[in-house]
């Protein structure tokens, strides 16, 4: 398998090497040169497998021969033998037609586990041949960095630095993050918005002040190897409602759009998905975008739900790529004028080709918290905010009978209601307790250094104190 980038202009990889690149060189984001397809028959055969074999059958196609099958279990099974339920990804059932995704079983209670868990590991395997640490820079809007750093602090051969915006995650997603004593580990917070830190994590890529002195690597859904893992749980999901006999939709809560790109990943390769929800709060680019044709940058707002605030989301660049026949040049040229605007009208083919599979919908502050309330007075399920986000997706879709009420709508439930006891109390008047697994965080000396959101300083804190100068 060779990954291409979207702006045509980076070299061609193997996985091996998207996995430790992360970002392309000339800005763009990696994707498979064509999509592995399974047949029915091969669908249907992945029935009733464990979660860590079936990871194995879907990835394989993507691995290549960077890793050999047995290495490639090898890996799945570490990854996935500290989630503490045995399914990894179990299905919960609301009513007749909406079922929960629950992705929260991992060590840091968030849907990034299932992906991190992974590439921590698939970095340690790749370091060992190379001389010279892998420097992970990386932004959060919450769930991603403590994910990221759970995945990789102490191991070897890499160092991280993560970005987040100081004052807009919640204190139990902060402490997650800055209480980690691990060596490698370095927390940044800094006094403006997560798409500045995101901005800034994408310019290091192509800083020469770093690049000539680093090997950068990236945790973020720019990163492949992480966007590949998430593909699974579709397949996972799909396989207990059905398929492929049967198809399902899914309702995503969506911020950077890599969780449900996976989606169209899964659909890319046969499964049958009859449409992807996109859901978003109050930071509505995408359902602009998807609705009206308009992928225009506005204020970011600060919500209940910290992690979809966001305004660029970077994986939409790899469904804009599908969408125009993969024409890397005019891709190019279309973020180029985004880059400089804040501003990119969709084309035609790209509203007609987005718009056969994806829908979108905005969930205001009240939305959510009726979502919430409703799940937990007529199912007995407390969620949080983000998950209530994409509840409330599904339920508009269905309710308008935009949805056969024969298709299942599965949303994915993204993070634990612990991690966001003001919202869960605001919503049913209660609050979820953090499972003991993820230890007292209170109790714990928290380590981060604070900066302004001037580019150049952070690039300098980082430059000043990573370890693996060239």
């Amino acid at each position: 398998m060779r990954y291409i980038s979207t702006r045509g202009g980076a070299p061609v990889l193997d996985f091996e090497g998207v996995t430790l690149t992360g970002l392309a060189s000339d800005g763009g984001l990696y994707l498979p040169q064509e999509w592995p397809h399974f047949s029915s028959d091969e669908i249907a055969a992945l029935r009733g497998l464990p979660y860590a074999e079936l990871a194995v059958r879907i990835m394989a196609p993507f691995v290549g021969e960077s890793l050999s099958e047995h290495e490639l279990r090898d890996l799945c099974v570490q990854a996935y033998e500290s989630f503490d339920h045995a399914a990894v990804t179990p299905l919960v059932q609301l009513d007749q037609q909406h079922w929960l995704l629950e992705l929260f079983h991992g060590p840091t209670l968030a849907f990034k586990d299932v992906a991190l868990q992974l590439l921590g590991l698939l970095f340690e395997r790749f370091l060992k041949k190379r001389e010279r640490p892998l420097t992970i820079i990386g932004a959060t809007s919450g769930d991603t960095g403590s994910a990221a750093i759970h995945a990789v602090a102490g191991r070897e051969g890499v160092e991280i630095f993560m970005l987040h915006p100081e004052g807009r995650v919640s204190e139990i997603q902060r402490r997650q993050m800055t209480t980690v004593s691990a060596a490698n580990v370095h927390n940044i917070a800094i006094a403006g918005s997560f798409d500045d830190a995101q901005s800034h994590v994408k310019r290091m890529f192509a800083d020469s002040v770093l690049t000539d002195r680093l090997d950068i690597g990236a945790v973020n859904s720019i990163n492949w190897a992480r966007l590949m893992a998430q593909v699974v749980y579709y397949f996972a999901a799909a396989l207990q409602l059905g398929a492929p006999d049967r198809k399902v939709a899914f309702s995503v809560p969506t911020g950077n759009f890599g969780d449900v790109f996976a989606g169209y990943v899964a659909a890319q390769m046969g499964l049958p998905v009859e449409r992807l929800i996109v859901a978003t709060n109050k930071n509505d680019i995408l359902a602009r975008a998807i609705r009206d044709g308009d992928y225009s940058v506005g204020e970011s707002h600060a919500t209940i739900t910290p992690s979809m605030d966001i305004q660029v989301s970077s994986n939409f660049e790899r469904l804009l790529f599908e969408a125009n026949g993969r024409d890397a040049a005019a891709l190019a040229a279309q973020m180029e004028g985004f880059g400089a605007s804040k501003a990119l009208a969709l084309d035609p083919a790209q509203r007609e080709g987005i718009a056969a599979m994806f829908s979108a919908h905005r969930a205001t502050p009240e939305d959510t918290l009726a979502a919430m309330r409703w799940a937990y007075e007529n199912c007995g399920e407390v969620i949080d905010p983000h998950t209530a986000v994409g509840l409330h997706a599904a339920c508009s879709m269905t309710m308008a009978e935009e949805i056969d009420p024969a298709v299942p709508v599965v949303t994915l439930a993204t993070a634990h209601p612990a991690k966001f006891p003001d919202a869960v109390k605001q919503a049913i008047g209660t609050s979820a307790d953090l499972p003991a697994r993820v230890g007292d965080l209170f109790a714990l000396e928290e380590r981060f250094d604070t900066l302004s959101a001037e580019y150049d300083a952070v690039r300098d804190h980082i430059a000043s104190r990573a370890s693996g100068t060239r």
